[in-house]
């Protein structure tokens, strides 16, 4: 059983989402705390200057209220919002912030998953935890 577990959350895709929820719940010991994290993709500095800055907060806030929203299902959670690319970035706040167990969702894979990773692969390949990966 696991005591800090990270749940990286894709708005996307809602059903993969919960799936990996319940297996965070089983996965849990009767103590521990679950951590909902959103990675909100770095954009190229060639592109932010083309968009207002207001567009930046505005998506903060409506990410932070929807985790808000998801970390009601789950007890004892809580949420973070982090900046980058999304498998170097995941890897890297289980670690500082001690988690010991990543489960995250992956969605069946396609050709370009061959030529050009997943997210789910990055975790897997990089993370100093465990991770599960459920679909």
């Amino acid at each position: 059983m696991y005591k800090n577990i990270l749940i990286p959350v894709v708005f996307e895709t809602p059903e993969i989402t919960q799936t990996a929820f319940d297996a965070a719940q089983a996965l849990a010991s009767k103590d521990a705390k679950l951590t909902l994290l959103h990675v909100i993709e770095t954009v190229p500095i060639y592109v932010a200057d083309y968009i207002p800055t207001d567009v930046f907060s505005v998506a903060r806030e409506t990410v932070q209220a929807r985790l808000e929203a998801l970390a009601l299902e789950l007890p004892e959670c809580t949420t973070a919002i982090a900046d980058g690319r999304a498998g170097p970035r995941v890897t890297r706040w289980a670690e500082e912030n001690g988690m010991d167990c990543i489960v995250i969702a992956s969605h069946q894979p396609a050709f370009s998953d061959i030529l050009l990773g997943s997210v789910a692969q990055y975790v897997v390949r990089h993370a100093k935890c465990a991770v599960h990966v459920v679909r």
